[in-house]
């Protein structure tokens, strides 16, 4: 037996319109705006030493809930800012670009999800910090999203994210001390299942081809003709 899977090619009309070109362009901004309001936050803590990261995540501990808000803004420092930087440029422009309609409900998920489930179980002597449970769950749910959909679209962004970022997949395990892996895991867990459940959101209406038109062109030039006489 013989399996075979039709890939959709969008539109050409829905993906190379002036309307979409806009929705990338603001898609692109808005990843920006967020990326620059990071550095912002790291320039002020490191201009004024406000020492911001004892606000991340402490699990069980009621001084740590707040974390579970603030955590994704603060970075240990400018190299740990720089490596999430890049990720969340360009995976926060493809969620918001390719699948508009479901962000709305990812974006908060993996925002805030991980920060939940690190205060529940995570390691009660560590402070959580950073954007990079942004970056897992985003990587997770484009990646998985491109798996269970037919859109051109969706396959090809993931497999650029496979190829740009599949070695995060190592960052789940607890391997390299001092890396929140319970973070990372808990953003890829829920930006998967994430990707299941809205699996038939954002999907763009595909191309058609002229001989698809056709039968039902014939039928309705049949149908004009009438009845013998």
């Amino acid at each position: 037996m013989v399996f075979s899977m039709q890939i959709n090619i969008p539109d050409p009309d829905y993906t190379t319109s002036e309307r979409a070109r806009a929705n990338f362009w603001l898609a692109a901004k808005i990843a920006l705006g967020f990326v620059a309001a990071l550095w912002f936050i790291q320039l002020l803590n490191w201009t004024l030493d406000l020492d911001l990261p004892r606000f991340g995540v402490r699990p069980r501990q009621f001084a740590g809930l707040p974390g579970i808000l603030l955590a994704p803004l603060l970075h240990g420092g400018f190299s740990h800012l720089i490596a999430n930087s890049a990720p969340m440029l360009v995976l926060g422009t493809a969620m918001l670009y390719l699948y508009p309609n479901s962000a709305v409900k990812v974006l908060p998920a993996v925002y805030l999800g991980p920060g939940v489930a690190v205060w529940l179980f995570g390691q009660t002597l560590s402070v959580h910090i950073g954007a990079s449970g942004l970056v897992y769950g985003l990587v997770s749910y484009v990646f998985v999203a491109g798996v269970f959909r037919r859109d051109r679209r969706a396959i090809a962004a993931s497999m650029l994210v496979y190829f740009l970022y599949g070695t995060l997949v190592w960052g789940v395990l607890p391997i390299k001390p001092g890396v929140s892996w319970e973070t990372h895991l808990a953003a890829a867990l829920i930006g998967v299942a994430m990707a299941i459940a809205l699996r038939h959101l954002d999907i763009p209406p595909r191309k058609r081809y002229d001989w698809e038109d056709e039968p039902a062109q014939q039928d309705a030039s049949d149908e004009s003709q009438g009845p013998p006489g």
